[in-house]
């Protein structure tokens, strides 16, 4: 079984000779990422000011979001066995010689074109009418994240392995919980997805940290203004998921909280 996946997620020539060349590789474009940031935040902002009745989408809300936690578990096992075989650290990519080609910039594809099919969560809300679960939180979440992945590939940045795999381990266990709220099972950890998400934040830091001493200490590491913009971003996102955290769940009873 692990040699398969190992063939099926690492070793298959589409995944092994993967390159990513800016202008050519579809959605690659500066201009391709700036129509897509414009197009979803015009249509969120359009969608919700609109009069429309809501729709039961509950069918194709439960595809999408199953749709997701396999793309999800299918990047974070692709990822993580890339790392196993990368000849170098992912840590930090030497800044002369690391190109964006073979697995791991492959993965950080897939990982970057996913991000532009979770804008549909967006809009689910709108189209159900679930307003109260579109909050600045969603929306800045959803548009930022789509150009931090744009960078680890132009940048080629260090460390992004360790975030892909994070953050879509993070979102297996979202959307599989997700996925049982559309079929109709509602459980009981969806507090668990808030905690490994801010978790998930701060061990970005910890192993930054790392990166720096790397980055500092010797030759540079590849990406280290990408890596700025991500550093900003996750601090933001922490700060903001901290906020939606005490909201939620500090002024609920204790029989609550175990819940």
């Amino acid at each position: 079984m692990m040699s398969n996946l190992q063939y099926w997620l690492v070793d298959h020539p589409t995944i092994l000779y993967f390159t990513w060349t800016e202008g050519e590789t579809p959605a690659s474009t500066p201009l391709f990422l700036t129509l897509a940031l414009l197009t979803y935040l015009s249509l969120t902002l359009l969608l919700t000011r609109l009069p429309l009745p809501p729709l039961n989408l509950k069918p194709i809300s439960a595809l999408h979001n199953l749709t997701l936690f396999l793309l999800s578990l299918t990047m974070a096992l692709g990822c993580t066995l890339s790392i196993l075989s990368s000849p170098s650290s992912t840590l930090c990519f030497s800044p002369t010689t690391t190109t964006p080609t073979g697995p791991l910039f492959f993965w950080a594809y897939v990982f970057y074109l996913s991000k532009l099919l979770e804008f549909l969560d967006t809009l689910l809300i709108i189209l159900t009418r679930s307003l109260h679960r579109l909050s600045f939180l969603h929306v800045y979440h959803h548009a930022t994240v789509l150009l931090m992945c744009y960078l680890w590939l132009h940048t080629r940045q260090s460390l992004f392995p360790v975030a892909l795999v994070t953050n879509a381990s993070v979102h297996v266990l979202m959307y599989a919980y997700y996925f049982l709220c559309a079929v109709g099972i509602r459980p009981r950890w969806k507090r668990a997805v808030t905690d490994c998400q801010i978790v998930q934040f701060v061990f970005s830091f910890a192993v930054s940290g790392r990166m720096l001493y790397l980055h500092f200490s010797g030759s540079g590491c590849s990406g280290i203004w990408g890596w700025c913009f991500n550093a900003v971003f996750n601090a933001s996102l922490l700060a903001l998921f901290l906020d939606f955290h005490g909201k939620s769940y500090a002024s609920r009873n204790p029989k609550d909280k175990r819940s």
